[in-house]
């Protein structure tokens, strides 16, 4: 364990520092995921059938090709993109994505399919008599969306977001392939200048574990938090 050690010889600070990277790609990949799957929910559940049609295109398309294969695409055509959206505006030079920027948002959209899907649930599953009897009293749309529709959302998708995160924390190591050095990325760095394989991958095996692990606490109480009142009653 003397590899892992903190100092000039030791890889402790390097992981350490890549296991932050790790859970900062995967909150900002989360955020958007979320915000965008809200979109997605609201195509998916719209009266217009083009509407519903956008929405379930993007689910079915995006839950249907492999993660690794998305993020290619982006880091081989963000740049092209980039430089042709720039060339209409007389610029003509080079311009790319961050590693960061390119695993956070192939990501983000991946884990937005299925927070989509989850957030569409939880709206289908808040009962319409709810919201016939606001309607009934005057209550006005935003005040409705506000008081009725978003507190019981947000308790029906939680422990459904609480599996997306995971799936969105462990998809991050996916994007050592454009060079992000997080967990997966440091321990190979790590396992090829020492050789040893086996220390570092196991070193990453539990980093993602304590992760994972310190998530579904955090969800969990969350998750009671919000079911309090309902359980009381």
């Amino acid at each position: 364990m003397e590899l892992l050690s903190w100092g000039d010889r030791g890889w402790g600070d390097e992981m350490v520092r890549a296991a932050l990277m790790t859970l900062t790609v995967a909150t900002a990949a989360f955020l958007l995921g979320t915000v965008l799957g809200s979109a997605i929910a609201a195509l998916r559940l719209a009266r217009a059938r083009p509407l519903r049609a956008v929405g379930e295109t993007y689910t079915t398309v995006l839950r249907a090709i492999p993660d690794l294969l998305i993020i290619y695409l982006l880091f081989f055509g963000s740049s092209q993109a980039l430089q042709w959206a720039a060339g209409l505006f007389g610029y003509h030079g080079y311009l790319e994505l961050s590693p960061f920027m390119i695993g956070t948002i192939a990501i983000g959209f991946v884990s937005a399919a299925f927070a989509g899907e989850v957030i569409r649930g939880a709206v289908q599953a808040v009962p319409r008599g709810q919201i016939e009897a606001a309607k009934a009293c005057g209550m006005p749309t935003a005040l409705r969306f506000r008081r009725i529709l978003v507190p019981q959302v947000a308790r029906y998708a939680l422990p459904g977001l609480g599996n997306v995160w995971q799936v969105t924390l462990k998809e991050t190591s996916l994007i050592s392939v454009v060079g992000l050095v997080e967990i997966m990325r440091q321990a190979s760095v790590a396992a090829g200048s020492t050789r040893q394989p086996f220390t570092f991958y196991a070193v990453a095996a539990i980093a993602y574990l304590v992760l994972t692990t310190g998530s579904n606490r955090l969800f969990g109480l969350a998750d009671r938090w919000a079911n309090r009142g309902v359980r009381r009653a």
